[in-house]
């Protein structure tokens, strides 16, 4: 059997490792546009903050591994144009020029996902930027090491703003957030969202927002952007306004797409064909609160998707259920943590939604190093069932998300997730951990 991969990054590479695990003799060909891959896209941030890190430290397993170790054939600089359903071929061209067709058993298209643009004059490489591959932060880098910038505009106030803001800060660049939003993180209560912001305000970031782009211009080796709230100069224009997912190549062979235009699949990661399979950011998944498909494209993800693909070509069952969205980011040694769904999510999703925010601490009072720490929970009233949570704090939000998560992903109960058993000792938190009072609280409210 010949298994195709479109893709070689989180989803491609393991959906390639796991059939070659699985099945030894199957011919497994990735086909990967760029020179990259297998690598930490999520470390892109962190990396660019330290000057003495190199880029490629991101690799997870050099390509050689993958051809030696494992026998997979990985091709780059090879950009699949086209998808020929019918007779189960795709077809493209290198980065040569060369035109290249390949027959496939099996197809699974894990071409990720771009950075979103904005089409306004004047938005232009090369300190225009974006952060989207390993290519975009090798130029970034090189931008702020060459360049010495000294003032950054940053348009979006997303993971990737806010964690790039920490990392021109690092680097001794000043920064100003645009964004289109009325405030910061609007998933999350205001009391909560003001504490991040008032962080980044102390470290001197300038928040502008309700603030649109439109045109950006070069004015004595300065960029000189216009707003719809005024203008600001800069060294570097960084674009992090979100992303979308690299399903063209799916649609024009007539597969179907779903939430958010990304490749919609089964929970074997199976696209409308049964021949050809999507995972990572391009594919859309089934949200276990909610019940329907979300695009939220996050990197445990993109791998697990990528297993089950490995799995399943091979003949081996496997299925994932569903996700709940759970992320964190670090912002100026802030922990930033959401799952499931937000007040005005659950609302709309037609909950009879109630919600608790809390101030407590990371640590027992008595012990040293205690730290503020700030947590939300969403409920269904009529069902009791948690929806969702937000945790911020200098230490321990990072871990307390999860035990939220679980909670989800086992449809417990505000009053279920009450009566757990959660450690206990000074160093690590209060006798009644902060979600345990945050969850006294929403039963309250119910």
């Amino acid at each position: 059997m010949t298994f195709v991969i479109i893709g070689g990054d989180a989803a491609g590479m393991s959906a390639a490792s796991k059939s070659k695990r699985n099945d030894p003799t199957i011919e497994v060909i990735v086909l990967e546009k760029t020179t990259d891959v297998s690598y930490l896209i999520s470390g892109l941030s962190y990396n660019i903050a330290d000057p003495h890190r190199k880029v490629d430290d991101l690799v997870v397993r050099p390509i050689q591994e993958f051809k030696d170790k494992l026998g997979i054939d990985v091709r780059l600089d090879h950009k699949v144009e086209r998808i020929d359903r019918i007779n189960k071929k795709v077809k493209g061209r290198s980065a040569a020029g060369r035109e290249f067709e390949l027959a496939y058993d099996k197809l699974l298209i894990a071409s990720g996902a771009r950075a979103r643009r904005l089409s306004v004059p004047g938005i232009d490489p090369p300190r225009v930027v974006t952060l989207r591959s390993l290519e975009d932060g090798r130029r970034l880098k090189q931008l702020i090491s060459s360049r010495i910038p000294k003032r950054s505009v940053i348009v979006g106030a997303g993971y990737i703003g806010l964690e790039m803001a920490d990392a021109f800060y690092r680097r001794d660049v000043s920064v100003e957030i645009f964004d289109i939003e009325s405030r910061l993180l609007p998933w999350m209560p205001s009391e909560m969202a003001r504490i991040v912001q008032m962080e980044m305000e102390s470290k001197g970031v300038k928040f502008h927002l309700e603030s649109r782009l439109l045109k950006v211009e070069k004015k004595e080796n300065k960029l000189c952007a216009t707003f719809t709230t005024g203008t600001a100069r800069a060294d570097i224009l960084l674009i992090a306004i979100g992303i979308l997912p690299n399903s063209e190549i799916a649609a024009q062979a007539g597969l179907v797409l779903g939430a958010r235009d990304a490749i919609s699949v089964d929970t074997t990661m199976c696209a409308s064909d049964p021949d050809i399979f999507a995972a990572g950011d391009c594919a859309d998944m089934v949200h276990v609160v909610t019940g329907q498909k979300v695009l939220i494209p996050l990197g445990l993800i993109a791998n697990r998707g990528g297993w089950a693909v490995g799995d399943n070509v091979t003949g081996k069952y496997t299925a994932v259920p569903g996700i709940v969205g759970t992320a964190v980011f670090e912002v100026f040694n802030m922990e930033v943590a959401r799952t499931g769904l937000s007040f005005s999510e659950a609302q709309e999703a037609g909950f009879d939604a109630v919600e608790t925010h809390i101030h407590s601490h990371s640590r027992a009072l008595a012990y040293p190093g205690i730290q503020d720490i700030y947590v939300h929970l969403v409920a269904d009233r009529s069902s009791d069932r948690l929806l969702g949570a937000n945790v911020v704090g200098r230490e321990g939000a990072a871990h307390r998300i999860n035990s939220v998560a679980t909670a989800l992903h086992a449809k417990m109960g505000v009053r279920e997730f009450y009566q757990c058993d959660m450690a206990y000792a000074p160093p690590f938190g209060p006798v009644w951990d902060p979600l345990l009072i945050a969850a006294n609280q929403l039963i309250k409210k119910m």
